[in-house]
């Protein structure tokens, strides 16, 4: 479809640059832009998600890690022979 359009001077030159480094055609790069422009229109905008980091306080010296992540695995581990038994 043929229409005309009056366009900036710096988005023309911005358009013009464009489709000479990518090789393109100056037509293909303009209906790119207006495409990605008019999708950009009808999205809403992406809020960036940010969290508020706290301490949770110094590290427990007397606190051994292994065998809390140990007992931690237990109750997984006897699920899981407790399924397999249910198989048989």
């Amino acid at each position: 479809m043929r229409t005309t359009l009056t366009i900036d001077e710096q988005v023309a030159i911005a358009l013009q640059e464009t489709a000479r480094r990518s090789g393109k055609s100056y037509k293909a790069v303009v209906n790119e832009a207006l495409r990605l422009g008019r999708h950009a229109m009808t999205q809403p905008q992406a809020r960036r998600y940010a969290s508020v980091p706290s301490s949770l306080g110094p590290a427990c010296a007397e606190l051994d890690l292994d065998q809390a992540r140990a007992m931690a695995d237990l109750p997984e581990e006897g699920a899981i022979i407790q399924d397999l038994g249910m198989r048989k």
